[in-house]
């Protein structure tokens, strides 16, 4: 008896470690939380995310053990080399990185959005219409917009980055940083790059005139990471980069395979909340 017990707990030790170790590294699943990629992808999907392509991460935390201990326990970070890069037009998988004056997320999240743009391209947005180096974006047809347009000099307050006197209709002209990139600071614009730049693991500390990265009086940055820009096809009903800022490339997790099971959250009728018609469609 005691012996099959112990041959029970080794099998499903393997068989949760193979579970862990395919969901981190190779596929996962994702369920959208809301229907800020309408009608790419719709609230309630369920989908099979691709994480071999930009390469595997360990999990943020171990099952079971938050209810062993009382609470989740983080497991230091580590990802596997990727076999592609990320590219604009791909719906990307990603750690939310916070809000806008966030230099960590209160909780960890993931979120899904297209990327739309990579390190050193410029994002432009005028009456809605989508530009990224000067060239209209047109990498798929889903978009979605239903609300009217906000005004051309209209300043939205929660806008990224802060200060800037730009709304989610007309935005930029924005570059999006990338390793190496230097950024010159002064009074003027530190507000802009101050939550960045913590985010990147430094402090900062604004002296009179002067500015202060780690202690040392600076009047540029040099940037330690490449970053992307995601935004959500549903652009009226869209929470993302144009509100809270760049994605860390390192943070994306992987892109969408498809769809394989849906349920329409307003319905409350099981069976007829089930979304036939989007089972197995592929995200593009």
């Amino acid at each position: 008896m005691k012996n099959s017990l112990k041959e029970t707990l080794k099998s499903l030790g393997f068989a949760l470690a193979a579970v862990i170790v395919l969901n981190s590294f190779v596929l996962a699943s994702f369920q959208v939380p809301t229907g800020s990629m309408e009608n790419t992808v719709m609230a309630g999907d369920f989908l099979f995310v691709n994480k071999f392509i930009y390469g595997g991460t360990t999990p943020p935390t171990i099952p079971l053990l938050g209810i062993i201990f009382g609470k989740e326990i983080e497991i230091p970070y580590f990802r596997t080399p990727g076999f592609s890069d990320v590219e604009k037009g791909d719906v990307i998988v990603f750690i939310f990185p916070g809000y806008r004056n966030d230099v960590k997320a209160e909780e960890f999240q993931y979120y899904l959005k297209r990327c739309v743009a990579v390190s050193g391209d410029t994002i432009r947005i005028v009456g809605k219409k989508l530009t990224i180096n000067g060239q209209p974006f047109e990498h798929h047809d889903g978009i979605q917009f239903y609300s009217d347009m906000a005004p051309a000099d209209y300043g939205d307050p929660k806008i990224f980055p802060p200060g800037k006197p730009w709304n989610k209709d007309f935005y930029g002209p924005l570059v999006v940083p990338g390793e190496g990139d230097i950024i010159p600071l002064s009074i003027d614009n530190i507000s802009e790059w101050a939550t960045f730049i913590r985010r990147e693991g430094h402090t900062l500390e604004i002296q009179g005139e002067n500015i202060l990265v780690d202690g040392k009086t600076v009047t540029s940055y040099k940037v330690e990471r490449d970053y992307v820009f995601g935004m959500g096809d549903n652009r009226d009903d869209s929470l993302d980069s144009r509100f809270w800022g760049f994605i860390p490339e390192e943070y994306v997790i992987g892109t969408p395979i498809m769809v394989y099971w849906s349920m329409d959250p307003l319905i409350s009728n099981f069976a007829k909340k089930i979304r036939f018609s989007r089972m197995f469609t592929l995200i593009n």
